[in-house]
């Protein structure tokens, strides 16, 4: 089930505690070109079904990654791209948008996308997998 923009938002600007909806539309569109260039093929295509559709674009027109960012520099990334961003308040981020995606996918969707990222990417999402 695809989630609405509007709900989609919502849940990225409290987890954010963003002061504004224009601040977590920010997060979301960087976090997610971000991570479109990590994900590849059905997997990507699957979990931009379960987001807005403008959402789901920018995850299927990624920014262009040379090599898998780790989580320490996907989030230096992240702060590279949001005026004004620390490596804190990018973490924060990273972590509004990643976990609201993470509730969008199921379980068995959301293990198929970190076995495509590198190690440590399950913090980002919220959900620490047992070692």
């Amino acid at each position: 089930m695809t989630l609405r923009r509007e709900a989609f938002l919502d849940r990225v600007q409290e987890r954010g505690e963003y002061p504004s909806r224009r601040e977590a539309d920010r997060a979301a569109r960087v976090v997610l070109a971000l991570l479109g260039a990590h994900l590849v093929g059905g997997v990507r295509a699957q979990v931009a079904a379960r987001l807005p559709e403008d959402f789901a674009l920018i995850l299927l027109n990624p920014l262009q990654s040379a090599e898998p960012l780790s989580p320490e520099r996907f989030v230096r990334a992240t702060a590279a791209w949001i005026e004004g961003a620390t490596e804190q308040t990018a973490a924060w981020d990273v972590g509004a948008v990643l976990s609201t995606v993470a509730d969008a996918v199921d379980q068995d969707l959301l293990g198929q996308i970190l076995l495509q990222l590198p190690a440590g990417y399950d913090l980002l999402f919220g959900h620490p997998m047992p070692a």
